[in-house]
């Protein structure tokens, strides 16, 4: 896990529910912080929490229900997602308690149809996974596995993400000679062609990949997938759901209290 000084810990911990595991909910932050926070999550290496203190944690002193925070960068971001890049989906990303009085049964049927959350993942199509941090590449062994099948494994995708480190250079030099630069800028030009090297190398990357995904949903949502998760075959799938229902209970316990009740109908 990443380690955080003193300070970063200091200007952390009023927004995170925990600074040392690898679920966590965000808490005492504006929505529009929130979203432009997740927004900028699928398109960086760095975690989240990482991201909030070198891109929205301000320098200045703390004041105000929101201390020490950069509204104005989070403001400036989906103005860019929005108008420039014309992507709708991070709107998914802020939430709103809104009250509908005086409706009637059948306009209350269409408002709660379906029980919809929101998802945003990392993406690999603007991040390379060429990187091993502690060593290793980014991806899960699973407890289940011992022994000589375990080796085997570790191996096998190794030596997939050997072929992927290996052709990524490659493939950004044939694209730079199909696509030769015409008036954009450096940095455009060269994010587009690392776009498309990602996007051409990306099916080599096993399931087995680690990533990070920030959600959005109401309490009930919440229930649900804690439900389907915790009934999992796969013993990282029920260990995350233990983790998501600690932190989740920091902020709504009031909704997960029929999680734990067995045989729950």
């Amino acid at each position: 896990m990443e380690s955080y000084t003193a300070e970063e810990r200091a200007a952390l911990a009023p927004y995170f529910t925990n600074l040392d595991r690898p679920i966590f909910a965000l808490v005492n932050l504006p929505e529009v912080v929130k979203g432009a926070l997740f927004a900028r999550y699928s398109r960086s290496p760095k975690s989240l929490r990482r991201l909030f203190l070198d891109e929205f944690a301000s320098a200045g002193p703390p004041s105000g229900p929101a201390p020490g925070l950069d509204t104005t960068r989070a403001e400036r971001l989906y103005e860019r997602v929005f108008f420039e890049y014309g992507d709708d989906s991070v709107a998914q990303l802020g939430g709103v308690h809104l009250a509908c009085e005086g409706a009637s049964n059948i306009l209350t049927k269409a408002l709660e149809w379906g029980r919809l959350m929101a998802y945003l993942e990392q993406s690999t199509r603007y991040i390379p996974y060429d990187d091993r941090p502690g060593g290793h590449y980014r991806y899960h062994v699973p407890g289940e596995l011992t022994g000589a099948l375990r080796e085997q494994y570790v191996a096998t995708l190794d030596r997939a993400f050997d072929v992927y480190r290996e052709w990524l250079p490659r493939l950004r030099a044939f694209y730079e000679a199909k696509h030769p630069r015409g008036g954009e800028a450096e940095g455009v030009y060269r994010s587009t062609i690392r776009a498309k090297a990602l996007d051409t190398l990306r099916g080599l990357l096993p399931a087995a990949t680690t990533s990070n995904v920030g959600i959005y949903g109401t309490g009930q949502g919440y229930e649900q997938l804690l439900l389907r998760l915790r009934a999992h075959p796969l013993a990282e799938v029920r260990a995350c759901a233990d983790l998501m229902l600690v932190e989740l209970r920091k902020v709504i316990p009031a909704f997960l209290k029929r999680v734990d009740v067995p045989d729950r109908g």
